[in-house]
């Protein structure tokens, strides 16, 4: 009788254990899909899915929601949240710290000059007479030194990259963006990526990829898809009456960039304008050339036609440009939303009807979110600021770090934000001792009104400073050779809003939750849908996919899969 009982709650246990291994498997263990589609829009903070929801259609973000798992409360975990750390951390699964993606631009102290993010000399633009750094508003791109551009510089693999090892050279792997970092980054260093140069007018490669480019590309140039939006304007996609914004489209705090206004309709202006491909990417036309482009791609390389899974990520970049300038709390931002999804429906029905979204992952996530500006906050009664550092020398505390250790601007060697770096030869000729320097500078500027941390890198280092939310955010962005002296924590709602002489409505860049939550939904085979709202962080996605697909992790992953994918 024991014995029976032993073997029935044996049988039992085996059963039990079976059902349990059968709901962890990944779904890519029964049926893989034939293509991975993941798409990041630059600074979707993750509120404003359902902040601007009435004016979302059926085929969009809701095709996604109604059919996919949302993790309401995802936070990028790092402290400095800018473009190219949050995509690489999205592709790679790891921490700044790891993937050495510490900021859009950090100081090359070799080099003595600014270093951007994926320059490199060694791989040019193919065919193209280089990127005119005037029509640029991003001050990050005017810091490159180079038009060469490359992936080398991320230190770890990437969620692409380990698809391509997986299974093999048939995979085919793709990014898109209108940024050079947005499709780099997550094409990976196995894949070929392709951007939007502003100079040219066109998508664009470089040498790292290929020495040419393919037939498809001349064809899709001819369509004139960028010069159709020429003497038009951006205007509301429906009756003004129907935003939230609707009554508040001149806001004194937005942006006047030349020739664009800061109401509706926003000209384009004339093709021959310098300006003119600037403009579209300030608005949601960036992401519909995107979208267009992608479609093309997906055409001409046959992407997803197979059982081999391919891996194409798409990075949309005009939430971002349109919430430096009007900031996300505008009749701009609100419309742009509108926009983008319907752009996003239309790459959704595309892959639909070449591959079908039941043999397709999609991943929609965000690199980062982005702050309020301060004039909007007032008008809730918030108070917040902007902060300028080229005038730090003059306040009282670095008048006394001058008295005690020289002129105090000549310790100072290069403010990257959000780094500060020491000259060290100056620190050094004046027999000063580096590490009560730094100590010294970091106290003083963490007495500024407008910092609420000036976080010493030697401390990190040696283990002396504690834990604590922020200090560690802080310290998932240091990487010993990249990162600065100092690392500089805004006060929440503060932020250095001169982008080299353009004044902008909001700058992300902070651990603060406005700047770290971002929307992370998967939508496939097997996902069952829902929404969840526990706290999970964006090293999570990569490992995540690399389990739904049987792959191994990016080299450094440090998150984990998220087990709300496998319930059945």
């Amino acid at each position: 009788m024991i014995r029976m009982t032993l073997t029935c709650r044996g049988k039992s246990l085996l059963s039990s254990a079976a059902f349990l291994l059968t709901m962890a498997l990944p779904v890519a263990a029964q049926e893989r899909p034939q293509l991975v589609l993941q798409i990041t829009v630059d600074q979707l903070r993750g509120d404003l899915i359902d902040r601007f929801a009435e004016g979302l259609g059926p085929d969009g973000f809701n095709r996604l929601l109604e059919g996919g798992l949302h993790f309401a409360q995802a936070h990028h975990g790092h402290a400095n949240t800018e473009t190219i750390v949050g995509h690489a951390t999205l592709a790679t699964g790891a921490d700044p710290a790891i993937h050495g993606m510490v900021a859009n631009v950090w100081f090359d102290r070799t080099a003595g000059t600014q270093f951007y993010n994926v320059q490199d000399p060694d791989y040019t633009l193919v065919n193209a007479s280089g990127v005119d750094s005037s029509t640029e508003i991003d001050p990050t791109q005017r810091a490159a030194t180079t038009d060469g551009r490359s992936p080398r510089n991320i230190l770890t693999s990437t969620i692409a990259d380990e698809i391509g090892m997986f299974f093999g050279p048939e995979a085919k792997i793709f990014g898109v963006s209108i940024k050079d970092r947005g499709a780099i980054s997550m094409a990976g260093h196995g894949g070929q990526a392709y951007w939007f140069s502003k100079s040219e007018g066109r998508f664009v490669t470089s040498t790292f990829y290929r020495q040419d480019y393919p037939g498809w590309m001349a064809a899709w140039d001819a369509q004139g898809v960028v010069a159709s939006y020429a003497e038009t304007e951006w205007t509301l996609s429906d009756p003004v009456e129907t935003y939230q914004f609707g009554k508040r489209d001149d806001q004194p705090w937005e942006t006047e960039f030349p020739g664009f206004g800061r109401t509706f309709p926003h000209a384009w202006g004339s093709a021959d304008d310098k300006l003119y491909t600037t403009r579209l990417t300030l608005s949601p036309a960036g992401d519909e050339i995107t979208v267009d482009f992608a479609k093309a791609l997906i055409d001409a390389e046959e992407i997803g036609r197979d059982n081999i899974p391919d891996y194409l990520a798409v990075s949309l970049s005009s939430t971002d440009y349109v919430g430096h300038i009007f900031g996300p709390s505008s009749l701009e931002a609100e419309d742009n939303m509108r926009r983008l999804d319907r752009t996003l429906a239309d790459l959704l029905s595309f892959v639909d009807d070449r591959v079908g979204l039941d043999q397709t992952l999609v991943v929609l996530s965000a690199d980062h979110g982005a702050p309020e500006n301060p004039g909007y906050l007032a008008t809730i009664g918030i108070e917040a600021g902007t902060f300028d550092f080229e005038r730090t020398d003059t306040k009282p505390g670095f008048v006394r770090l001058g008295e005690e250790f020289g002129e105090s601007r000549a310790l100072i060697h290069n403010f990257s934000n959000p780094y500060v770096y020491l000259d060290r030869e100056v620190i050094a000729s004046r027999g000063l001792d580096p590490a009560e320097v730094e100590d010294a500078v970091a106290a003083e500027l963490d007495r500024l009104p407008g910092i609420a941390y000036a976080v010493s890198s030697r401390r990190l280092r040696e283990g002396l400073i504690g834990d604590g939310k922020i200090i560690n955010a802080v310290r998932r962005n240091f990487h010993r050779d990249r990162s600065g002296d100092i690392y500089v924590v805004f006060d929440p709602h503060w932020f250095i809003a001169d982008f080299d002489g353009l004044h902008v409505a909001s700058a992300h860049g902070s651990p603060w939750t406005y700047d770290t939550h971002v929307p992370v939904i998967f939508h496939g085979p097997g996902i069952v849908p829902g929404r969840v709202n526990r706290y999970v962080e964006t090293v999570d996605v990569a490992p995540s996919i690399s389990a739904y697909l049987g792959t191994k992790p990016p080299s450094g992953a440090t998150g984990t899969s998220l087990d709300e994918l496998w319930r059945r």
